[in-house]
């Protein structure tokens, strides 16, 4: 038992620095984007003709229009919904209403699981402690994602990724099962590129 509970509290202690290590890389990431983008140019027309240089750096500026815009209009989507289920659970009277909240917004970043990943432990949460408040909330999510699905989320996310109901659940799916939740999270702009460089070469 002891073990285990040093080997878990190690691992948890490996995950913090690894969290904390990554913040402090991507902010001098960040604040030297543009170097390393001037720099870049200059690899990509030294190694290669012009021509292919601009196609390849119009690809790279293609792939980057399609993951900014996905991922900001998901947080943005995501922000609202959270806003929405805040108001509407506080009105309700409903038990750890921040708690659910934040977890309904979180987990809506990811694609059409994402609410249903939220959905059942917030659920489970509320029903321990107000069973009717349970049936209520189950009730509520399943309008707040009808409209997220049908109307918000759809209003947002034109045109960031030019993909199917069908290819989006296939590159969850298949980027889920491969990289697990990280996969999921950036399956769908992962696929868009994927499926917009087969379709430009063919």
């Amino acid at each position: 038992f002891l073990s285990q509970l040093s080997s878990g509290i190690f691992d948890f202690f490996i995950v913090i620095k690894n969290v904390v290590i990554g913040f402090i890389i991507s902010i001098y990431l960040l604040n030297s984007k543009e170097v390393f983008t001037g720099q870049s140019k200059k690899i990509m027309y030294a190694i290669f003709k012009p021509k292919r240089a601009n196609k390849y750096l119009h690809s790279a500026r293609f792939v980057h229009q399609k993951f900014s815009g996905f991922i900001l209009g998901k947080i943005i989507d995501s922000i609202i919904i959270g806003i929405i289920c805040y108001v509407v659970t506080s009105f309700m009277h409903t038990p750890y209403n921040v708690l659910v909240s934040v977890v309904i917004g979180v987990t809506n970043v990811i694609p059409f699981f994402g609410p249903y990943i939220g959905a059942i432990p917030t659920t489970l949460l509320i029903l321990l402690v107000n069973p009717l408040q349970a049936v209520y909330f189950v009730i509520f999510i399943i309008i707040l994602q009808t409209f997220d699905g049908n109307i918000l989320g759809p209003r947002i996310l034109s045109e960031s990724t030019d993909l199917s109901s069908f290819w989006i659940i296939f590159a969850i799916l298949l980027m889920g099962g491969l990289f697990g939740i990280v996969g999921m999270f950036v399956g769908v702009p992962i696929f868009a590129v994927i499926y917009a460089a087969i379709a430009g070469y063919i």
